[in-house]
């Protein structure tokens, strides 16, 4: 049975879904920030790829104490997300995973980040580079890294004992990331 499409007074059959007209944003591959439950980042990560569904979730290392020994874990860079690349004609292949909330968005509606900043995001921290969840930064000397693998990125600069780090922020989810910097490859923004 195929779906009735209503057309200046005519009623024609649908035999697919491809008749439909989607806006251009539904068409194309974008971003999206996907919200999962409590630590369950790279569970959501292993179902994506198993849907053949792009996706990214950067992970640091990190070294806890417990009671008798040292462990060193792989934790998620931005807790609680895993970053898609998708059409949102797709999305149904990522939200009815259990584990994912929803994609994150305003007024119900997904919103796509920037393809150019997660590229970039997505090759810097690929080279093994030292990165670390920030606390979210909007205030502070804004800079752009100029040169190295984070090149094209603006942050917040701070310094620190061993160097500079700038604090890279993802406005649409509130969290941010440091990463380490050479004092030759940031420039103020502005000037």
């Amino acid at each position: 049975m195929g779906l009735s499409s209503v057309t200046l007074g005519t009623t024609e059959q649908l035999g697919d879904f491809d008749m439909f007209h989607l806006p251009v944003s539904f068409l194309e591959p974008h971003w999206y920030a996907a919200y999962t439950s409590a630590q369950h980042e790279k569970r959501v990560a292993a179902e994506l790829g198993m849907r053949e569904v792009e996706h990214f979730l950067p992970l640091y290392s990190s070294v806890r104490r417990w009671k008798d020994r040292r462990v060193q874990l792989e934790l998620p860079l931005f807790p609680g997300y895993v970053f898609v690349r998708l059409a949102l004609r797709d999305r149904l292949r990522v939200v009815q995973i259990p584990s994912v909330v929803r994609l994150v968005g305003f007024n119900g509606f997904p919103t796509a980040l920037a393809d150019t900043e997660m590229e970039i995001m997505r090759s810097g921290l690929s080279q093994n580079l030292r990165a670390e969840p920030h606390p979210f930064l909007t205030v502070g000397r804004r800079v752009r890294i100029t040169g190295g693998p984070f090149a094209g990125l603006e942050g917040v600069l701070r310094r620190k004992k061993s160097g500079m780090r700038v604090v890279v922020s993802l406005g649409l989810i509130q969290r941010s990331v440091a990463v380490d910097v050479d004092v030759s490859d940031v420039r103020p923004l502005g000037a």
